[in-house]
């Protein structure tokens, strides 16, 4: 194609992706990204934790033409999620914590829908078999790196890609192309002397500015680790049960984010404040119904209770003590270890009855150790005091 050519297809590329929903679209060179270092020296330090799939496609993602050495281009686009708060119900009931990412419909799948409707239409303006491939935060490729270098933002002290204009409540997904075209600018870095973010998080998961320790992050405790969270961890996580946004609340270029206006990320029925006692009970049956399409299926129904057992004990609910003694009970170790945890830090009389009869016929070791620590915290703190509401003599 002539110069002219590649600015008028380029252009098309852009218009299309804008007409499809994506807010923020770039183009980039298909190279070498040029954060492919620092990713190395992250995995090096540890700092992945148990995420061992980045370590098995690390070469792949220091050189995307490993995988597609025919790729030319790369087009990156941005899709705002960005749902403005529900006032939830009026209601004593204790209330954890979604990740707005996960309010709605799995954002893996709206946009790779979008991305091979954009590339169906760059093969049909082309005129010529074009090879292409689309990736959605679930292929081998560094996201931010590419839209960095695409000019749709930069990569924030939070590690988070930033639009100066947008701010990050945005989804990232690249479309690999076979074509030359042209390509944009790559902006600078905006966060200047700012650090609210690593200030903020309850975790003190950031090592420093750019520099995310994951096996310390809430969104990775709560999604990505399989197993136990650590104890230490616990009490900080407060009543989050999926993921975590506090670094972009706090970020000053959210301010004035607008919301998006895709409707599959609208939020659905009980995921903003959800009733974390009802979710407790949810059998698996109950959970890949209610969770169908929904991004929470990634924690497995093992995992989200484990993180509401968490939230409860922090909380201190006394409410919940029935909910969390029958969850001693359940399938899981991983569901009966934290809800030990979590009556252990309620510490109401009915609490420790419930521990002591589960640790007469509890054969898990694991679980037979977290019910004696609940025990122990429970004896060495004080009643807790009854929430029932004071009836009028």
């Amino acid at each position: 194609m002539s110069v002219s050519e590649n600015a008028a297809l380029s252009a098309r590329i852009k218009a299309e992706a804008q007409r499809l929903g994506f807010e923020l679209v770039g183009i980039s060179p298909a190279q070498v990204p040029p954060h492919e270092q620092s990713f190395a020296d992250w995995l090096r330090l540890g700092f992945a934790g148990e995420m061992e799939y980045l370590q098995r496609t690390k070469e792949l993602r220091q050189n995307p033409l490993t995988l597609m050495p025919w790729a030319v281009s790369v087009v990156s686009v941005g899709m705002n999620y960005l749902t403005p708060l529900v006032r939830p119900e009026v209601s004593g009931d204790p209330k954890g914590w979604v990740s707005r990412y996960a309010w709605g419909d799995d954002y893996h799948d709206v946009i790779k829908n979008k991305l091979e409707k954009l590339l169906e239409l760059v093969c049909e303006r082309h005129g010529s078999r074009v090879e292409g491939r689309a990736f959605v935060d679930s292929g081998p490729v560094l996201e931010r790196g590419f839209a960095g270098v695409a000019g749709i933002g930069w990569i924030g002290k939070n590690t988070h890609l930033i639009s100066p204009e947008r701010g990050s409540w945005f989804f990232l997904g690249e479309l690999f192309l076979s074509l030359p075209l042209v390509y944009d600018q790559a902006i600078r870095e905006r966060c200047g002397k700012c650090d609210l973010c690593l200030k903020a998080c309850p975790t003190g998961a950031f090592a420093g500015p750019y520099l995310l320790d994951a096996r310390r992050c809430i969104s990775y405790l709560t999604i990505e680790l399989k197993g136990s969270i650590p104890h230490h961890l616990r009490p900080l996580i407060g009543n989050h049960i999926f993921g975590c946004d506090i670094c972009q609340e706090i970020c000053p270029y959210n301010v004035k984010a607008l919301p998006t206006k895709e409707a599959a990320f609208a939020p659905r029925d009980g995921l903003y404040a959800p009733d974390l006692i009802s979710l407790l009970s949810l059998t698996a049956e109950e959970f890949r119904r209610r969770f169908r399409n929904s991004p929470i299926r990634r924690a497995k129904r093992r995992g989200l209770l484990r993180n509401v057992a968490v939230a409860l004990g922090n909380l201190k609910s006394c409410a919940a003590v029935p909910a969390l003694v029958r969850a001693l009970d359940d399938e899981e170790a991983l569901v009966r270890g934290h809800a030990a945890w979590a009556l252990g830090q309620i510490g109401t009389a009915e609490a420790l009855a419930g521990l002591q009869t589960r640790r007469l016929r509890e054969t898990e070791v694991g679980v037979s150790e977290e019910i004696e620590a609940a025990l122990e915290m429970a004896r060495n703190q004080p009643p807790q005091l009854s929430l029932e509401p004071f009836k009028a003599i």
